[in-house]
């Protein structure tokens, strides 16, 4: 047990109903990122606890996925007022061990992991679809529980983005075993106190902490887990996608970006500034982010003036000061990650406007909102992911060579485009490589719409029906005449 912020964390995993703490006492620390100082020693779970925490899912399942759908939706927003009960609680300690700012956390994320369980809830009720005919025979369409699912995330946004996952999931029928990411474990061990008073059957849902190679690798690799949602980068993606191979194990992967901010000159240029200076946000750690503005080059001047202003107006400090813009980087490893790619991308010859590396003033994590110009083309820094406050800056000079550039990386995960042309955005977005694409706006989400990435951003796609759709088996059964 540790407190967190002033809030008790029970830091064993949870399997079967039950905390388990750490097998042979093996823990890892958990460091905030806030100040460097260790917060809590989580129990580092290997096979045994991934086996452990497969088992009790596989028993759980067949009486959860006969559970009425109208129950199970009804545990869901128990689970959903539970975390609205602790949204204060939930926000302290997520803010302690990821360092994102605190006012995100209390006016956005967490009400966001509320809802997530109430949209999925909500969708199983109306989940369905008309029956139809075929030459007088009955065609009778259905959702059945794939079994046990296995759901890797993230440590930018740990609780909203594995809820993402879990809703749907459990929604389903499905139960489900969680590895959150080693950096930041709290909040899920939180989830599972909330969905237990909720009333979710033991077993239902699982968690287990620990290193990927350690924990995650025997859980994607069990020939017991009939789904395996991910989100985080290629490499590991690759690793999960390997691993699941050979049980033939269906995959949902959502993973980086180097998503483009397309500015051209007929659009809205308060708008547009606002739009880039945005990319910003959580220190730059968002896979959605458009970390590439380019700009049409009659109005680039004015645009890098408009943006250098308003970017030297944020404000980088303490997560928990509700007047902070910017806080810190997750990790000293990921600060490393981040400044290599600065360096690099100055050694290239790219020239840093603003920014371009640590912010001395505060010392420990915390990495200067940087923004580049004059980069070479094909450069580093233009076609990688760096998952920092570092954003590019391209000019265009026609609408050819926008979507060229736009189009100019192995990912396609989002796009961002301001304009004030409605033919120009129906033109240039039919021809992005996007799983999203935004206009005149950004990071505008709902629950209903596919998401998901192209070429290296990822495979399916979740959301709405494709959530279940990917987290049930979908049966068809057609039914001859019957005789009178």
């Amino acid at each position: 047990m540790a407190t967190v912020a002033g809030v008790a964390v029970d830091t064993g995993h949870w399997i079967g109903g039950e905390r388990v703490p750490a097998g042979g006492g093996a823990t890892f620390t958990d460091v905030s990122p806030i100040d460097e100082r260790p917060i809590a020693e989580i129990a580092r779970g290997g096979a045994a606890e991934a086996e452990a925490a497969v088992a009790a899912a596989h028993r759980a399942f067949p009486s959860w996925s006969r559970t009425s759908r109208e129950e199970r939706a009804r545990i869901l927003h128990a689970v959903a007022d539970g975390v609205e009960k602790r949204i204060e609680e939930l926000a302290q300690v997520e803010t302690a061990d990821n360092g994102a700012l605190i006012r995100s956390h209390r006016r956005g994320v967490m009400p966001r992991v509320a809802h997530n369980f109430r949209f999925f809830a909500d969708w199983l009720l109306n989940l369905g679809h008309d029956d139809f005919e075929t030459r007088g025979h009955t065609n009778h369409v259905s959702w059945d529980p794939a079994g046990v699912c296995a759901l890797i995330t993230p440590w930018n946004a740990p609780l909203m983005l594995a809820t993402w996952k879990i809703a749907p999931a459990l929604a389903a029928g499905n139960t489900v075993v969680l590895k959150p990411a080693e950096w930041t474990p709290l909040t899920a061990s939180l989830l599972a106190d909330i969905a237990a008073e909720a009333g979710l059957p033991d077993g239902v849902f699982n968690v287990v902490q620990g290193y990927g190679a350690e924990v995650g690798g025997p859980l994607t690799a069990h020939p017991d887990v009939r789904r395996i949602s991910f989100t985080g980068s290629v490499p590991t993606a690759r690793t999960i996608a390997a691993a699941a191979a050979p049980n033939l194990t269906p995959l949902s992967l959502e993973l980086g970006g180097k998503s483009p901010l397309i500015v051209f000159a007929d659009a809205d240029l308060d708008l547009a500034v606002d739009l880039a200076v945005e990319q910003y946000d959580n220190a730059g750690q968002v896979c959605l982010a458009a970390t590439r503005l380019l700009v049409e080059s009659s109005i680039a001047e004015e645009f890098t003036r408009r943006f250098l202003e308003k970017a030297g107006r944020l404000t980088q400090g303490d997560p928990r000061d509700e007047a902070t813009d910017i806080g810190p980087q997750i990790h000293r490893r990921h600060l490393e990650r981040v400044d290599g790619f600065v360096r690099r991308a100055k050694d290239a010859g790219a020239r840093a406007l603003i920014g371009g590396g640590p912010n001395e003033d505060l010392g420990g994590l915390y990495y200067r909102p940087t923004l580049f110009a004059d980069a070479p083309e094909g450069a580093e820094i233009l076609t990688e992911e760096v998952f920092g406050p570092v954003l590019t800056l391209q000019t265009f000079d026609t609408e050819e060579q926008a979507v060229a550039m736009a189009n100019g990386t192995r990912f396609g995960l989002a796009a961002t485009l301001a304009t004030g042309d409605r033919e120009r955005a129906r033109r240039v977005t039919e021809r992005l490589v996007a799983g999203t694409v935004w206009v005149n706006c950004f990071f505008v989400r709902d629950l209903k719409a596919p998401f998901g990435g192209a070429r290296q951003s990822g495979v399916g796609r979740e959301g709405g029906d494709w959530s279940f759709d990917f987290y049930c088996d979908l049966k068809n059964t057609v039914t001859a005449p019957w005789a009178r």
